[in-house]
């Protein structure tokens, strides 16, 4: 495999400014190892080889003319095909977007362009985000690199494949119950979800608009970091954006020595609900690192969480029924009505056809949670427990700075495993969907491989606009460990693309 596209992103980015490689050699080799390997992975849905190349020149000609390099220059990211890009074919996983080109950038995205960021491309998801394991888009399947039979997970499975499978330096996610922690933790790399409101949801197709967040898949904690802080900050174009100074991320790597004063709190009943005996010894083993670098390790208790999942999947689709209320197979995509259709005929056939089962699954639970006589029985009861699940975590942030637990209840499944039963690919979310409905800021990092190869992440939790810390203790475990090397190529790599 190529060296270069190994590198962390902060070390492409400071090779790519210091002139020690031309932003159009690292893109190239970018687009070289997404030729080579992307039709046995799936990860990429458009691939926008020309652009990226002229961005990658423009770059290189603003270096030689001394322009001051942004904080990303010459580095190629992908981006979750739910990100609006200008000129860029945009799907959201769903055939009733097919040939959507959207006339603007949504926010995060331009502030990419604006840090010197190269996009690559599209990447893979389930259909409008809604999905567990990448097997719901509408276009393939995404598998996992370390293992092609199995999923990388959902819905930002195709962001954590292309980051693990080194198909881009990094990419962008939506998390929205778990998307970006979840298919982290199951491809192995870094996943950061931040706090709701922190990163700007304009120009971002919309799932459930109270819980979904960009965020960064990176392979190390550094780059996270890096992309947070591009990114993060208030848009006047999102009034659900915090205004409130984005810090200086980075800041959080240099001092992660000494973690002492640090206190980590243990949620029990995440550790008592059914997780395979290979991830919880793998928290053991994160738990005790902790400990070793100074942190205190307390036992804390969310005594709602077990209501967590029937309200997350009463609240989400209630949202997602509104919210996919305009996709009419009409006013979207590049459907042409037959000689003879009429627009009628023609709305009533896409709006059948055009949105897959999980979706239609979701629509319906949603509309039916919002029917008048069942409002007060299911959606403000759900939003009542969501305020009790907010409560239980500020609680437990009043003796604690950090929750630590496991991202997934199980490695990686096999493609098709859980497809049948749609309860039991909810339940792969067990331990994410907390963090959504109190909008709280979460990481999940590697931390192990099970006993079959498979990756272990670990989650770690903060309060509020928090980042700052979460980022910190990732680094202190991923520096302790070893995870990465000293340019921030990963120790531990899929077998599938090794070479």
């Amino acid at each position: 495999m190529d060296e270069l596209i190994q590198l962390s992103a902060a070390e492409q980015a400071r090779r790519v400014a210091a002139r020690a490689v031309s932003a159009r050699e690292l893109t190239q080799a970018y687009l070289d190892r997404v030729a080579r390997v992307d039709d046995h992975i799936g990860a990429y849905l458009t691939v926008d080889g020309e652009a990226a190349l002229r961005q990658a020149d423009a770059c290189d000609a603003a270096l030689a003319r001394g322009v001051e390099p942004g904080p990303l220059a010459g580095v190629p990211i992908a981006l979750k095909d739910l990100l609006v890009t200008e000129g860029l074919h945009t799907t959201a996983g769903s055939r009733i977007l097919e040939g959507w080109i959207p006339p603007y950038d949504g926010t995060a995205v331009a502030r990419l362009r604006q840090a010197g960021a190269v996009i690559l491309g599209k990447l893979n998801l389930d259909e409008f985000a809604m999905g567990s394991s990448n097997e719901h888009s509408a276009y393939r399947a995404c598998k996992n690199p370390w293992d092609l039979e199995r999923v990388p997970g959902g819905s930002s499975g195709g962001s954590a494949a292309a980051v693990a499978s080194f198909q881009c330096a990094a990419a962008l996610g939506t998390d929205t119950g778990g998307s970006i922690r979840q298919p982290a933790a199951l491809c192995g790399v870094v996943g950061l979800k931040p706090t709701y409101g922190r990163v700007s949801r304009y120009g971002v197709i919309a799932f459930a608009s109270s819980l979904d967040q960009v965020g960064p898949m990176t392979r190390t904690v550094e780059d996270s970091a890096l992309l947070c802080e591009v990114i993060a900050g208030v848009d006047p174009r999102d009034a659900t954006s915090i205004p409130a100074p984005v810090p200086r991320y980075r800041d959080a790597l240099a001092d992660t020595g000494d973690l002492s004063g640090l206190r980590i709190g243990l949620p029990r009943e995440y550790f008592a609900a059914d997780a395979d005996a290979a991830i919880l010894d793998a928290i053991d083993r994160a738990r005790a690192v902790y400990s070793q670098l100074g942190a205190e390790i307390i036992d804390v208790s969310l005594p709602h969480s077990e209501h967590a999942l029937p309200t997350y999947y009463l609240l989400a689709p209630a949202e997602a029924s509104s919210n996919l209320a305009r996709y009419d197979g009409v006013r979207f995509g590049a459907r042409q009505a037959r000689p003879g259709q009429s627009l009628l005929d023609m709305y009533r056939e896409t709006r059948g056809a055009g949105f897959g089962p999980e979706v239609k699954r979701r629509i319906m639970l949603g509309t039916f949670a919002l029917r008048a006589g069942y409002y007060d029985a299911y959606y403000l009861r759900a939003q009542k427990v969501r305020a009790l699940i907010a409560r239980d975590f500020a609680r437990a942030f009043e003796r604690v700075d950090l929750l630590l637990s496991p991202t997934t209840p199980s490695v990686a499944f096999r493609l098709g495993e859980k497809t049948r039963d749609p309860l039991d690919m909810y339940r792969a979310d067990i331990f994410t969907l907390g963090c959504n409905l109190a909008g709280l800021p979460g990481i999940s990092v590697p931390c192990g491989l099970s006993g079959d190869g498979l990756p272990i992440g670990m989650q770690l939790l903060a309060r509020p606009l928090d980042e700052l810390r979460l980022i910190r203790a990732a680094r202190a475990y991923e520096r302790e460990v070893g995870a990465v090397s000293e340019h921030g190529v990963p120790t531990q790599r899929p077998p599938e693309v090794a070479s």
